[in-house]
């Protein structure tokens, strides 16, 4: 059986779809000129009849997966998360008001496409389909949980957005948990001072800069949320209440990302010293993601500095 730690998070994706297509026969893939970006070609070679690629077109690549959802199907359709919001109008107009099973991938997302500059990395995909109300929207840290949510996201009913990176990926989850849920947060360290709350690639990260904080003195929980929508409430009741002080961390603008959602949640219910950390601006040409995360300030250095300053504002 091949070992789904040692994939890069889009070769998971292709072997998730692929292995679907082997359990259900209504599961179809769609793709935007993007096979073998994507790697659903791992799906093409398999399910050939069921595989298709509508060209450069993202509007047409949504609307097709809708009316392939109406037929009956499962359509699962694939693009670069940059480009996929060009299929946005669609994905509210012909999918969301119908509440369709469409899954929606947005691959390359954050900072994965660091190579192609800032018109190839998604920072505001997570705000545009969090919006929508019926979709649900999922950020999986490494390859382990991408290949767990695109496997639990046939069980639903409506549709999904679902964020998935190129290659860079540090694997944590491949042992943190026996099942995914979507909906669940998962607790990776528990604290009692601040709560670290991150979505996403950006989890080990966010675990270093706890151990930071422990040689400073500084208890720090962190809580991963692989589901970003639905939010798993209870978890961040518990950790807002435990320490009192909330950072958020993602791979993503700050405005309508995964720390607004929890924002939005803490503002009406436990009125929290909060702080988010994202980015303010687009990214920009480098040679790795480990280049701009350093370059924006997203490093366990500087979440775990960012975390004692919660500390101390309480």
């Amino acid at each position: 059986m091949l070992d789904i730690e040692s994939l890069t998070p889009r070769e998971a994706l292709g072997k998730a779809l692929a292995d679907l297509g082997d359990l259900r026969s209504d599961v179809v893939v769609l793709v935007a000129d993007t096979g073998e970006t994507t790697r659903a070609k791992l799906f093409a070679e398999r399910h050939p009849e069921r595989f298709f690629n509508v060209g450069i077109a993202e509007q047409s690549l949504v609307g097709i997966a809708a009316g392939l959802a109406l037929a009956g199907f499962m359509p699962y359709a694939l693009t670069f998360a940059a480009f996929m919001t060009r299929g946005w109008e669609q994905a509210r107009n012909s999918v969301d008001r119908l509440a369709l099973p469409v899954r929606l991938v947005g691959t390359h997302a954050g900072f994965a496409d660091a190579y192609d500059g800032p018109s190839h990395q998604a920072l505001e995909d997570i705000a545009l389909f969090r919006v929508l109300p019926n979709f649900t929207v999922m950020a999986p840290a490494d390859s382990c949980e991408v290949y767990k949510a695109v496997t639990a996201s046939a069980t639903l009913k409506g549709p999904a957005y679902i964020r998935v990176g190129r290659d860079f990926h540090i694997p944590v989850t491949c042992g943190l948990y026996d099942k995914f849920e979507i909906g669940k947060a998962y607790v990776v360290l528990d604290g009692s001072d601040v709560a670290i709350f991150t979505t996403g690639v950006v989890l080990p990260f966010a675990i270093e800069a706890a151990q930071f904080l422990k040689d400073r003195g500084i208890s720090a929980a962190v809580v991963h949320f692989p589901t970003i929508k639905p939010l798993d409430y209870a978890a961040v009741e518990k950790y807002a209440s435990v320490t009192g002080a909330v950072l958020t961390v993602e791979e993503h603008m700050v405005y309508g990302g995964f720390g607004s959602a929890i924002a939005e949640y803490l503002s009406q219910t436990r009125p929290t010293k909060m702080a988010i950390m994202g980015l303010k601006s687009y990214g920009r040409t480098a040679k790795s993601p480990q280049e701009l995360y350093q370059y924006f300030g997203l490093t366990p250095e500087n979440i775990a500095a960012r975390a004692e300053e919660l500390v101390k504002l309480k």
